[in-house]
């Protein structure tokens, strides 16, 4: 049994030109499968297209690749090998051996990428997306207009990764290492954008391109993104309506505020039965708020029978910028006093509640299920200490409430 593990083990570095084809094809049809599965949600898969993209990570980035980064870097820079067996401090001191791993990264991020790897990845995406109406010019061009914008979003992740690459991996592993850095990007982006139908077109391949760090940034800014305090230079009203329900609704309402010169700033709309139900907040330039009252007032908008009320900002202890944001996503068999209990929690702790809201849902078997999304912030940054106390309180629900899912997320901003 010790005998063939051994053998196994050694399989990468007896056969690393066969094991860097086998990988990459593996890591790119995982990426596509991520990609249709959780980004596009598709209930079936292309399999035609997920076989494209694995042909392209078969015969280019196992294939093509490993003939760049191993034979012909060995070849220009004969001391890549050596330099990478090295200990850190020995590296440090081979001065010909740095700079060698300066050259392999130049020539990879400089003239492979934007010659060679750029141009094959677009055209295969253009043929697998568009097989009936692929217009290979046209997606040179389009290249040609993005090629900046790529090549700064490629450097920023890959450069990092490449220095590491050429530096520590031995030259079996350098497939494999860009394989599995390539498998992480994909696994974050896809994450962050499931369901994200609107930039299907840039995401499939999930290479890094200045479209996909683009809404890499978006996700991260969604993700750590904190409520804020009213503008204390404008009028504030609270909206609130319940009507029969009927499309055009929300989009009459919605225009009327911004004829009036309001802006929505935080609304729910929801249909409960026959009915649907608006809450909103919107500010307003002081002059133009009884204008805008009397707008909400129409005969048109009177089946909605609208509700408005002045806001101030918070009296309360809570006057100042907070600090940190507490996002908290639970998951349970509906039971009765689920919100009760994380709310009381929440107020133990000392959090501000800026947001909750709930929602019942069918789960696993047919289960009735309770969903809770509740944002809170403090006025001051916790400490670790302070910190761990309230997460470990809150972690007490998990078993208290009996739930399925317990995500706490935290975002600060020090002064």
């Amino acid at each position: 049994m010790s005998g063939a593990w051994s053998r196994l083990r050694t399989v990468p570095m007896r056969y690393p030109f066969a094991f860097g084809m086998t990988i990459s094809t593996f890591k790119t049809s995982a990426s596509d499968l991520l990609v249709q599965k959780v980004v596009e949600q598709k209930e079936v898969v292309d399999w035609k297209r997920n076989a494209a993209f694995a042909a392209f990570g078969c015969f280019y980035l196992g294939g093509v690749q490993y003939m760049i980064y191993v034979p012909l870097f060995s070849r220009i820079f004969p001391n890549a090998a050596s330099f990478a067996a090295k200990g850190l401090r020995d590296k440090f001191k081979d001065i010909k051996g740095m700079g060698a791993v300066a050259g392999q990264v130049f020539l990879d991020q400089c003239v492979h990428h934007p010659l060679m790897y750029f141009p094959v990845f677009y055209i295969t995406k253009e043929l697998v997306m568009n097989d009936k109406d692929a217009d290979i010019m046209r997606v040179l061009r389009t290249y040609k207009d993005n090629m900046k914008e790529d090549m700064l979003a490629l450097w920023k992740i890959w450069v990092p990764s490449t220095i590491l690459n050429f530096a520590f991996m031995p030259m079996w592993a350098r497939i494999p290492w860009v394989a599995c850095t390539s498998l992480v990007w994909t696994c974050i982006l896809s994450s962050m954008r499931g369901g994200d139908v609107a930039h299907k077109e840039e995401l499939a391949g999930l290479a890094v391109t200045g479209a996909t760090l683009k809404i890499m940034k978006e996700g991260l800014g969604e993700l750590f993104a904190k409520p804020v305090e009213l503008d204390p230079k404008l009028s504030h009203i609270s909206v609130s309506a319940a009507g029969p329900d009927r499309i055009g609704w929300v989009a009459l309402v919605a225009e009327t505020v911004a004829k009036e010169g309001g802006s929505v700033t935080h609304s729910k709309m929801l249909r409960m039965g026959h009915e649907f139900t608006i809450i909103m907040h919107v500010s307003v330039p002081p002059e133009k708020q009884r204008k805008l009252l009397a707008a909400l007032g129409s005969k048109e908008l009177k089946p909605l029978n609208i509700r408005t009320s002045s806001l101030t900002r918070r009296q309360t202890r809570m006057d100042t910028t907070p600090a940190m944001a507490l996002h908290v996503h639970c998951v349970g068999k509906d039971r009765p006093g689920m919100l009760a209990t994380l709310a009381e929690k929440l107020s133990n702790a000392g959090m501000s509640v800026e947001d909750i809201s709930t929602e019942q849902r069918m789960g696993i078997g047919g289960r009735r299920d309770f969903v809770i999304n509740a944002v809170c912030v403090t006025k001051r940054v916790l400490d670790d200490e302070e910190l761990a106390t309230v997460v470990k309180e809150l972690g007490t629900l998990e078993e208290k409430l009996g739930l399925d899912v317990l995500d706490i997320r935290v975002h600060m901003d020090t002064p």
